[in-house]
Order: structure tokens, then C-alpha cells, then sequence
């Protein structure tokens, strides 16, 4: 049974991780036409999460974990739009580097792993109550 409530943990931990990695991508999404307040200025900046694993001593089992949550220092994407108010002296407006379909891809593949994790918490607790059903 308690080998049980370790995969639950564990998967929790996996839920976690992956719920602070779709915050990240859909603020990327939100942010992807926030250029520049004036010229010079910088748009958005992507933000990518890295994880860790972490040795649960009480589980004698990795967990996983945020590590940190970056900047991606890729350029800038420049379009010319001699009028906007933020380009600059030669017309070019710097625009986030966030990449939409890469967002979209990377969200999926979240959602993904969420899922699976919500799975193994699941299983985890049918077997759970299969096996209470049993002991009585």
C-alpha cells in the first residue's frame, strides 16, 4: 500500500511541474505581439522552464521539480513598420521571440505528460481500493 501512495506522490509531483510549465508557455502565447513601449526598447522576452529531480529520501525516490525559469536570449524578430511608434530610426519594430507553432508543440507535449501523471494517480488509487476491497 505504500508503494501505492509513492507513485501517487511521485505522479503529483509530475503534475506539478508540468501545470507550472503550461503557466509559462501561455504567458509566451499572451505575450507574443507585446513589442516594444518606445524605440530602443525591448519586446517580450521568451521564458523557458527547467526541471530538476529531486531525491525524496522519505520515498527513497526522485521527484521531479521546477529549477528555474529563464529567458531565451534568441534574437529578436524585426519587421518593418516605418509607422508604428516603437520602430526604430531606420523603421524596424522588434517584435518577442516567441515562436507560436513551438508554443503550441511544447503545450501539447505538456498537456501530455499532465495527463499521463493524472493516470498513474488514478490507477494508483483504483488498485488502492481493489486491494482494501480484498483485505476485508
Amino acid at each position: 500500500m505504500v508503494d501505492l501512495m509513492n507513485s501517487m506522490y511521485i505522479a503529483s509531483s509530475g503534475i506539478q511541474a508540468q501545470g507550472e510549465r503550461m503557466k509559462v508557455i501561455a504567458q509566451n502565447i499572451a505575450n507574443v505581439d507585446s513589442v516594444a513601449q518606445s524605440p530602443g526598447g525591448k519586446p517580450y522576452q521568451r521564458k523557458v522552464i527547467s526541471f530538476q529531480n529531486v531525491l525524496n529520501k522519505e520515498l527513497e525516490a526522485d521527484t521531479v521539480q521546477v529549477k528555474k525559469v529563464d529567458t531565451d536570449e534568441s534574437p529578436y524578430e524585426k519587421k518593418y513598420e516605418p509607422h508604428h511608434p516603437a520602430a526604430d530610426q531606420n523603421g524596424y519594430v522588434l517584435y518577442p521571440n516567441v515562436n507560436v507553432m513551438v508554443e503550441m508543440t511544447d503545450m501539447k507535449e505538456a498537456q501530455r505528460s499532465y495527463e499521463a501523471n493524472i493516470k498513474v494517480v488514478d490507477m494508483s488509487k483504483q488498485m488502492m481500493l481493489k486491494t482494501l476491497d480484498i483485505l476485508r
